[in-house]
């Protein structure tokens, strides 16, 4: 058999329940949406610090490192300059001691040239002594011989006319004669002179391709690096001989260099032991 149990259901409670939960839920969603915005608006700040840091940490790294390279460069200008500052003050000593090589060279030249020039001058006054010496006693006489074919025996008388034209005659043969004998004296002294004088001087060849001639060649080796390299240097005289027989000459010379004979020297010259010593005390390496 059934039975009822009457109940009765208030959902007045409920509702007010709700109603609180409701607005609970209300101030959670408005605080959850502050929080959402206080923390999308920390997430920007730490965003903005994290590279506003990130950005003045690569641009410190940056500098630093332009930095470090413009003080290894400017050390490596500065050994350079102090490099180039140490050869220039090589360079100006060098250049000094050159000048005054070529000025002490000039000078003993100047005056070996001065001292050839006045030999020569001497000699060319010795050879032409002879027409000086002619020219200052002999032609002065020629030139007033009409002075001196003058009689010198008055003749006031018709019938001595004869006897004066002898005496003029005989003093006519006796400056003739006197003449011919300056002439013929001066000849043989000019005679004499070109015989000296081709026993002096070398007679001037034509056929110097059928000639021997024999050049002094001057052959210096040295070292001039620690590494043992050789430079050979070939020295021609240079007073009688073109730049291009001078140039035939070395190129001969060191086209042959390899097969020549070298002999040791016994005994040095004192002159070129003192003239080799002022030239090694002189160098620069």
């Amino acid at each position: 058999m059934a039975s009822y149990i009457d109940c009765v259901v208030d959902t007045n409670p409920m509702a007010q329940e709700i109603s609180t939960v409701s607005n609970h839920i209300k101030g959670t969603t408005t605080a959850v949406v502050a929080m959402q915005t206080a923390v999308v608006l920390a997430e920007q700040k730490a965003a903005d610090h994290v590279c506003d840091n990130v950005n003045k940490g690569f641009y410190t790294l940056i500098r630093s490192q332009i930095s470090q390279k413009i003080a290894k460069l400017q050390s490596e200008v500065d050994s350079h300059l102090m490099h180039l500052n140490q050869q220039r003050k090589q360079l100006l000593s060098v250049k000094s001691r050159m000048e005054h090589d070529y000025n002490m060279i000039s000078g003993r030249y100047l005056k070996l040239f001065n001292g050839l020039n006045q030999n020569l001058k001497q000699r060319v006054l010795e050879l032409d002594r002879p027409m000086i010496d002619f020219a200052v006693k002999e032609v002065e006489k020629v030139s007033n011989r009409t002075k001196y074919l003058a009689a010198t025996v008055p003749v006031s008388q018709l019938e001595s006319l004869a006897a004066s034209q002898k005496i003029i005659a005989s003093n006519v043969k006796f400056r003739g004669l006197k003449l011919i004998n300056s002439m013929s004296n001066f000849l043989a002294d000019m005679s004499e002179q070109k015989k000296l004088t081709d026993r002096i001087l070398v007679e001037k060849v034509n056929a110097v391709e059928n000639s021997i001639l024999f050049i002094p060649v001057l052959i210096s080796e040295c070292n001039f690096d620690k590494y043992g390299n050789e430079d050979i240097d070939v020295a021609v005289n240079n007073v009688q001989l073109s730049q291009q027989a001078q140039a035939v000459v070395k190129n001969a010379v060191n086209h042959h260099i390899e097969n020549l004979q070298w002999q040791p020297v016994k005994e040095i010259d004192k002159e070129v032991r003192s003239e080799f010593s002022k030239l090694l005390s002189s160098a620069n390496t």
